[in-house]
């Protein structure tokens, strides 16, 4: 691992399954890099999952987990066959377990050039209210 400009660079990190089911495809599965920024209003993730487009990625949110789903397929030159590869190609997932903070419902997604960016937005503050009592 080497550094440039204060950078290192990582190399793709493959997931390794062993508790899960089996997968349809025969690819590797990858965990796309992500940062992720927090304001006052929203919580951004912003993830790098080259080859993916908007019809390749699934997003689901279910019981507080948001989960990253990608299928990438790779492209190879017609009447080529491939001698050496420094890059991997493969699917991308990753899980997100999340607060309470967020609004489910709010979420919204964006992806340009193999970059998706998510927000998530924060539950507003709730309002004081009276409580009306009730005799039994």
């Amino acid at each position: 691992m080497t550094k440039e400009f204060g950078n290192p660079e990582v190399e793709k990190q493959e997931i390794v399954e062993q508790d899960q089911a089996e997968r349809t495809r025969e690819t590797r599965l990858y965990i796309p890099r992500v940062d992720i920024y927090e304001t006052k209003d929203a919580i951004h993730v912003v993830a790098d999952i080259p080859g993916a487009d908007q019809d390749s990625i699934d997003i689901t949110v279910d019981k507080n987990t948001l989960l990253i789903e990608a299928r990438v397929e790779a492209e190879r030159p017609v009447d080529y066959s491939l001698t050496y590869a420094e890059y991997g190609i493969g699917d991308f997932r990753r899980k997100f377990t999340l607060s309470n903070e967020i609004d489910q419902n709010g979420i919204e997604a964006v992806v340009k050039n193999g970059v998706l960016s998510l927000t998530l937005p924060k539950v507003g503050p709730s309002e004081a209210q009276k409580i009306a009592v009730k005799s039994a």
